[in-house]
């Protein structure tokens, strides 16, 4: 399939090519990504150790005062009763934080309570430290509800306090506000300059939450949609031992009525699963699922085909538990053609593997090469499957496989290209990265109609920052292929990457839209770059696009985390005016 997402293991980037999280990194701006990290590739390891201590311990003084941070904040004088009441506070909160190191949280918290009795209303910084002290003491004793209503006050008298900020969101965590924990620690991530760690995790894990909790309601609702024409066909070019994607053979079909204007033929017999695959000829997918249904019921000769050829339609439109009764039938069918079976336990697997269930994805593929070792279509995917589980090695062995049994194989030579330098470019190793490109240019010079292998070089090339000849990559791929939205994608984040040509890349990927407005892909990458122009809203619109698109429930889910991670920074920008930088 020419052009396709980058391939990324499901819950992490792939090390090659543009992954979603990276297009962080591509816009060189923070910003809340990926299953709702908020990482910048090229700064993380840096600041891997900066600020990840637990912020587990109570203040001194809100800020520094004639005694020093932290001192008793006692005036010269001869004794307490003269202290201003400040001063008392002061005393009060100290000898509380003593309790708190001891572990005394019970006598800590009547400490803080008498600070915060004896502050002046108008000291608002140290009277915040005392909210936040009291609440630091009153998690150690998972009082949660406490903490949170501590903190608020204490976000009150000092909206930008972060320890107040982080220390509220997990209490809401504690408390399954997901909603609430999330915009606290986005303001979070927004003040710390998005440095933190500590923080960072805690976002990503509620986006992912979040993201899941809402696809699994949605997905359950959602309306089938039929994908675009262009990407049935390049599904169906992923195979070549499909038998329900060959066309109608002859005999199966009568040309006598076939009108001057070369309208398709009628089939001979009256059977549902023709009259199906006639539709797929005409691209008039819609009549599939409704065509097969009929040889089903009836129990027609052609019934296994019917069943598999719905449940991949089923597959396309996203209903995987109307698809997966479908597998099952033609799998169980042992007097089957063993092609039909072998597709059926890849299809399946394939579906496991969007689950996330990778263990029974992997006993599938090994069926299906147990049952039909000469299947080259096995091999292919399975490889692909192993690149996601990052098998690099176990990869290249199913390409090669593949290759042997069909040495034309154009799609199965780039994509064990795209292995071999994923495994070189994640090793640091120059050599191999060398061989790996030098790969690439033998793949494309020996299949020069092959649209994946430019757009597998392409994203390589961007690794190794060969913009101008990646850009040329995907010049190739859409005079190959001029209605591929995904290709106009990746251009134009090309042009964002290496020219910072904003506008040049969003009329690319306006473009794929215009082409495919049922490509999600773009819709996200909109977003996505909307979000780091401070446009907020209009990223939230471009995300709920996608989402109404997804294919599956774990793609609907990062689409989620994306759009509430946009929504969240407009909340806190509406609550305490806090913006993460923009383009």
């Amino acid at each position: 399939m020419a052009a396709s997402k980058p391939v990324e293991a499901p819950g992490g980037g792939g090390a090659a090519g543009l992954s979603r999280w990276q297009l962080a990194l591509v816009l060189g701006a923070p910003v809340l990504l990926g299953a709702g990290a908020i990482y910048l590739w090229g700064r993380r390891a840096a600041q891997r150790g900066k600020g990840a201590s637990e912020r587990k311990t109570p203040e001194g003084r809100a800020s520094p005062g004639p005694g020093g941070e932290g001192g008793s904040g006692q005036p010269d004088g001869p004794g307490h009763e003269e202290m201003s009441p400040l001063g008392r506070a002061q005393a009060a909160k100290n000898k509380g934080n003593k309790y708190f190191k001891a572990g005394k949280y019970e006598l800590a918290i009547q400490c803080y309570t008498e600070a915060i009795s004896l502050c002046p209303p108008e000291k608002n910084l140290d009277l915040s430290t005392f909210y936040q002290n009291r609440a630091a003491a009153y998690e150690q004793l998972q009082k949660w509800t406490e903490v949170a209503q501590d903190c608020t006050k204490a976000v009150e008298l000092n909206p930008k306090y972060v320890k107040a900020l982080f220390r509220r969101a997990k209490a809401h965590e504690k408390l399954d506000n997901k909603k609430e924990c999330l915009e606290d620690v986005t303001a979070v991530c927004i003040l710390e300059a998005f440095q933190n760690q500590q923080s960072m995790l805690l976002a990503d894990k509620v986006l992912k939450l979040l993201g899941k909790e809402k696809a699994k309601e949605k997905y359950k609702n959602r309306e089938p949609l039929m994908p675009s024409p262009q990407f049935i066909k390049s599904y169906f070019s992923s195979f070549t031992d499909d038998i329900i994607s060959q066309p109608l053979l002859k005999g199966e079909k009568s040309d006598e009525d076939k009108d001057k204007e070369g309208e398709a033929s009628e089939v001979k017999e009256n059977s549902g699963y023709l009259r199906a695959k006639q539709y797929m000829e005409e691209e008039n997918y819609d009549k599939i699922i409704s065509e097969t249904t009929k040889e089903i019921e009836a129990k027609g000769k052609y019934m296994a085909e019917a069943l598999l050829l719905r449940a991949t339609f089923y597959l396309l439109i996203g209903n995987a538990n109307a698809a997966k009764p479908d597998l099952d039938q033609v799998i169980g069918m042992e007097d089957a053609n063993v092609k039909l079976r072998a597709n059926a336990l890849i299809k399946r697997g394939s579906m496991f593997m969007q689950q996330q269930q990778p263990a029974m994805s992997t006993q599938d593929f090994n069926m299906a090469a147990g049952i039909d070792p000469q299947n080259a279509d096995v091999y292919h995917h399975r490889g692909q499957l192993k690149i996601l589980l990052d098998q690099i090695e176990e990869a290249v062995e199913d390409f090669d496989e593949c290759i042997r049994l069909r040495p034309n194989s154009a799609l199965a030579q780039a994509q064990k290209c795209f292995a071999l330098y994923r495994q070189a470019y994640t090793g640091s190793n120059a050599l191999t990265v060398q061989a790996a490109m030098k790969g690439f240019e033998d793949v494309i010079k020996k299949f020069p109609k092959c649209a994946e292998g430019y757009a597998l070089y392409a994203q390589a090339l961007t690794d190794q920052q060969q913009f101008g000849k990646a850009d040329e990559m995907y010049d190739k791929c859409i005079d190959l292929e001029p209605d591929n939205a995904t290709t106009y994608v990746h251009k134009g984040l090309l042009q964002l990457q290496w020219k910072q040509d904003l506008d040049k890349g969003l009329e690319l990927i306006s473009k794929a839209i215009e082409i495919d407005n049922k490509c999600d892909f773009a819709y996200e990458t909109m977003g996505t770059i909307e979000v780091q122009r401070g446009n907020l809203d209009k990223a939230i619109e471009m995300f709920n696009k996608a989402i109404n698109l997804a294919k599956s429930e774990m793609e609907m889910a990062h689409l989620y985390s994306l759009c509430d991670a946009a929504y969240a920074q407009t909340e806190v920008a509406k609550k305490y005016g806090l913006k993460p930088p923009t383009l």
